[in-house]
């Protein structure tokens, strides 16, 4: 098991099983649960990082087209209507475990092993997207309106050829989560959340790891359509659950650290938006800017993911 700055990830020595055949004969109604994100020149980035060494800076500017993107990530409920369809089988199940934060795990699982260095993290036999905390505990049929996790970034790949779309690049990520208001650090804008009344997004409050007063209403994941959406329409674009993007996790920094870091992170996923999890104290990474990366084979009670589909110049609505 590696470490990760947010999430861990799997022994990359693990070899990863055979890639399932799916056509793309998802039944999905694209223009009810999407919105169209007008192209334009997007903003990446920031100037004012609030995590030097992740890659944040600086804020730079790049062209984009027009695109579709769901209003919510993935939910349990659209999931199971996927594996029904397909017969699919994700990572976790195929490996027989995941990762579960320790809080979630069921008083009846006796023995669980912690991850090197970020103990909170266990790995529990059993945990998969239908049993979200492993045996006797969550399932996914309780909880249809929840984002869907326990899905890697192989299996969100299956999901999104299935329903004929893709998953975002960063940089869509990040022009669509800043809803047209520019260099704002926030989906809804500069006001940053606190631990008593400000509660725009699903995050920890308290002290990480042991103590969650679920002051904004939840302990783990909220309801996909759960806060106040931005002004693109688009819901929980930060907090809840990391999303993945289809970019490769790299940074451009001449410090040993990040180097060696790096090392240890060849062939991981960018994901973006930060999760139930994050805290300032621990991983100040609920920030449009801000950046993590995961293995695409590893899954945790903390990412999911949120699917785009390109729009043919002539659907493109006139401006």
């Amino acid at each position: 098991m590696t470490k990760t700055c947010c999430a861990p990830a799997r022994d990359l020595s693990q070899r990863a099983r055979p890639d399932q055949r799916i056509d793309p004969s998802g039944t999905i109604d694209v223009a009810v649960i999407s919105v169209e994100i007008p192209g334009g020149t997007a903003l990446i980035g920031t100037d004012t990082p609030g995590i030097q060494d992740d890659g944040e800076s600086p804020l730079r500017r790049k062209d984009i087209g027009a695109f579709r993107m769901a209003r919510t990530v993935v939910t349990n409920a659209q999931f199971r209507e996927f594996i029904e369809a397909t017969g699919y089988v994700t990572e976790a199940e195929t490996f027989g475990w995941s990762f579960v934060f320790w809080a979630q795990v069921p008083e009846t699982i006796k023995h669980t092993h912690a991850v090197p260095d970020v103990p909170w993290w266990r790995r529990v036999d059993g945990a998969t997207w239908r049993a979200i905390t492993g045996p006797g505990g969550a399932i996914a049929e309780d909880f249809p309106d929840h984002p869907v996790v326990h899905v890697s970034w192989r299996d969100a790949q299956a999901y999104a050829k299935w329903a004929g779309g893709r998953l975002p690049t960063e940089a869509e990520w990040e022009h669509a989560a800043r809803g047209g208001q520019g260099d704002v650090p926030y989906p809804w804008g500069a006001e940053e959340p606190d631990e008593q009344t400000h509660h725009p997004c699903n995050i920890w409050q308290g002290r990480f790891p042991n103590e969650n007063t679920g002051s904004d209403g939840y302990i783990t994941t909220a309801p996909v359509e759960a806060y106040e959406p931005n002004a693109f329409g688009l819901y929980n674009m930060v907090g809840n659950v990391w999303e993945m993007t289809s970019d490769a996790y790299r940074i451009k920094s001449l410090k040993k650290q990040v180097k060696e870091r790096l090392k240890s992170m060849q062939g991981f996923k960018v994901f973006k938006g930060g999760s139930f999890l994050c805290h300032r104290s621990y991983c100040y990474r609920y920030r449009i800017a801000a950046r993590s990366g995961n293995a695409p084979d590893s899954a945790t009670t903390h990412q999911g993911f949120r699917m785009v589909w390109d729009i043919e110049p002539t659907q493109q609505q006139p401006t």
